[in-house]
């Protein structure tokens, strides 16, 4: 049976969806305190921005992945790579508490999903722009933690 693009999309949305918000959920219950004591840059927004702007995100990046799925090759290996940094960086920055190590890993997440979308593009436009809001927040939580990482530490 070979499914939609849409219902690829679809499919693509709720399953990153799930995991990312799986992954904050578990991660965030630990010493919440942590995150709260540290010093912060001006634009630093307010905690509960993150959780609006999250899940919309993990919606379009989801739908993206769906939408080149079938397609495979290197959009498909840059996709997956920036989706297990974006994974593993809120486990590194909260749980083990270790900005150091996020900001390499936001970084190189960064530049994984450049590629990704570079390479979405030249499959399906839409999976491309869906992208483009993430490409914007992941550049600027870059920032922010490279500014956590150097008023802290």
């Amino acid at each position: 049976m070979t499914l939609s693009p849409a219902r690829r999309a679809l499919i693509g949305s709720i399953v990153v969806l799930i995991i990312g918000l799986g992954i904050s959920g578990v991660v965030q219950t630990g010493d919440g305190d942590w995150y709260r004591r540290l010093a912060k840059a001006d634009l630093n927004p307010p905690s509960f921005v993150f959780g609006i702007v999250w899940p919309i995100l993990y919606l379009m990046i989801g739908a993206a992945g769906g939408l080149i799925w079938s397609a495979g090759g290197r959009a498909r290996f840059w996709y997956l790579l920036q989706l297990a940094l974006n994974f593993t960086w809120t486990p590194v920055f909260f749980g083990m508490q270790r900005p150091d190590i996020g900001l390499g890993i936001v970084l190189a997440m960064n530049i994984a999903a450049i590629m990704a979308t570079l390479y979405m593009g030249r499959i399906r436009a839409l999976a491309a722009w869906l992208m483009v809001p993430y490409l914007v927040w992941i550049a600027f939580a870059a920032i922010l933690n490279l500014r956590i990482w150097q008023l802290n530490y």
